[in-house]
């Protein structure tokens, strides 16, 4: 079983017992966290597609770490003009063992 999910702007594959690292949340290590921003779900046997979400569907996961990516180098130059700039980057994240991935079932059903 697998999901999409939307979070910081971003999509991201997800599947239970596999750690994401995912745009950073204002949590800390060993908090809960749950998502209900899942765009496609798939069980084995059927796809859900969400328009734009599944409705009732979530992925629920436990925060492990915050940590920041790998620095980018950012280097500006004007030519002939003694004028240069180096910045560096590195983007935070934070990595998320998922759970669960849960479909609650209609109110009509």
């Amino acid at each position: 079983m697998y999901a999409i999910i939307q979070s910081g702007g971003k999509q991201y594959r997800v599947a239970e017992g596999r750690r994401v690292k995912l745009e950073k949340l204002f949590k800390n290590a060993g908090d809960e966290v749950q998502i209900k921003e899942v765009l496609v779900m798939n069980d084995g046997s059927s796809t859900i597609i969400g328009n734009p979400y599944v409705e009732g569907a979530s992925v629920n996961g436990k925060v492990i770490s915050q940590g920041k990516g790998r620095k980018v180098m950012v280097f500006k130059y004007k030519r002939r003009k003694d004028s240069k700039t180096k910045k560096g980057h590195r983007q935070p994240y934070t990595e998320v063992l998922v759970e669960k991935i849960s479909m609650e079932a209609p109110h009509g059903a």
